[in-house]
């Protein structure tokens, strides 16, 4: 097929989601559309892909991590690319709860929400006791999670356990082990079997993106409160400054990039992130476009990306510190000074450990409110509206991951 011809993989997302909207919306679809048969292998194509590729992201991401840390060749370069890697993402998720924290407090208040009775948690939230807020609970959490076993975290996609675990080795390999060692070899070819692999999935993309796209189209319902849609509003507004204004201009300023050439080249992951609403299904597909299309080492993106996506999730952060206002202004909880503290604090820790998948910020979120005084039953409402959001702000979340390696890649060189 002819360059001409071909037609890119954002143009054949977006084709998808525009078609599959259109015919949701225009068909006279039946009120048991999600037990026809029809929809239901529909449905099939999606649950096959996502699972294609939460089968292959946690080899991916162990070995990626593994051939990036042994081919950096030195433990000074190591330390100096993670020491990078976690400074960046720090400084652009202070800035996104900044910006949600800030922007909530200038706005007027929403007012008390008077009946909460009829709204009621899902069965699939499992909610935590209010011990759960304290430091120490926190730490411990977040040290279990990091120090599970290898194989179950595999098994369990536990990105912080695999990436922990790829560290630790990874660095003792490169401590004891010769520079051609043939078990470098064997990761580096292990790797790129998965890269092919990993490619042959992305080219049934715009297939699973149309699936999505048409299953959500088909049964969400259009009537949503007058506050949830300002608070939709809102969010979504802030998300976009963030991921369209300060990334890019963040980008521009470290490297030069022109806001075209870095667009371009996100097209394709933030769409794939905002069809999948899951960062780590993205990644692979975030790894290939920072190496081929914005020339990142391979020594980089191999490390950076999979660390920012376990720990940079500034949409997430931005959404969790602007939830925590409206809700407790919604409920009438006076958060005071304190009760601010502790909500940025707790958005910027919770968010590091918010998996990477449809929804995952929903965990950190209960820490937020507990932390801030806010009543645990309050995530009920959040679930309303959480979905449609969750694709936004991780669009913004992998936009984050690639721009990150990329500013750092080109630090690397300088």
């Amino acid at each position: 097929m002819s360059k001409k011809h071909f037609i890119s993989l954002p143009v054949q997302l977006f084709l998808s989601a525009i078609i599959a909207w259109l015919l949701a919306t225009l068909l006279p679809l039946p009120s048991n559309i999600t037990q026809t048969t029809a929809f239901q292998l529909l449905i099939l194509t999606k649950t096959t892909y996502i699972g294609l590729l939460k089968m292959v992201v946690g080899a991916v991401v162990m070995f990626s991590l593994l051939q990036g840390i042994t081919s950096l060749g030195s433990t000074l370069r190591l330390k100096t690319l993670g020491y990078k890697a976690v400074l960046f993402y720090s400084f652009t998720s202070l800035i996104a709860i900044a910006l949600g924290l800030g922007s909530s407090l200038a706005l007027p208040a929403w007012p008390q929400l008077i009946d909460t009775a009829s709204v009621s948690v899902g069965e699939n939230v499992q909610l935590i006791d209010n011990t759960a807020a304290s430091g120490g609970a926190i730490a411990e959490k977040l040290f279990n999670m990091a120090l599970a076993n290898p194989f179950s975290a595999l098994t369990n996609t536990n990105l912080l356990a695999i990436v922990v675990f790829s560290l630790l080795f990874g660095v003792a390999l490169l401590t004891s082990l010769p520079t051609k060692h043939p078990v470098f070899e064997v990761i580096s070819g292990v790797n790129s079997a998965l890269n092919r692999f990993v490619s042959g999935i992305i080219r049934f993309a715009p297939i699973a993106v149309f699936a999505i796209v048409f299953e959500f189209t088909a049964t969400s319902g259009s009537a949503i409160f007058g506050q949830l849609a300002q608070f939709a509003l809102l969010v979504f507004v802030l998300t976009l400054i963030h991921g369209g204004i300060v990334l890019p201009v963040i980008a521009k300023l470290a490297t030069g990039i022109k806001f075209s050439t870095l667009f371009k080249a996100l097209s394709a992951p933030m769409a794939m992130a905002f069809a999948t609403s899951s960062s780590s299904a993205t990644l692979p597909l975030s790894m290939q476009t920072a190496e081929n299309e914005l020339g990142v080492s391979q020594s980089t993106s191999s490390m950076v990306l999979p660390l920012g996506a376990i720990m940079n999730m500034d949409g997430t952060a931005l959404f969790e510190g602007v939830a925590a206002i409206f809700l407790a202004q919604l409920y009438g909880v006076d958060l005071g000074t304190s009760g601010l503290i502790m909500i940025f604090i707790m958005a910027m820790v919770s968010s590091i450990g918010a998996p990477g998948m449809p929804s995952g910020s929903m965990s950190g979120m209960q820490l937020v409110l507990l932390a801030a005084g806010i009543p645990l039953e309050a995530i009920a409402i959040l679930l309303i509206i959480e979905r449609p959001l969750d694709t936004f702000r991780t669009a913004v979340n992998v936009e984050g991951d690639i721009i990150a390696a990329y500013v750092i890649d080109k630090w690397q060189r300088s």
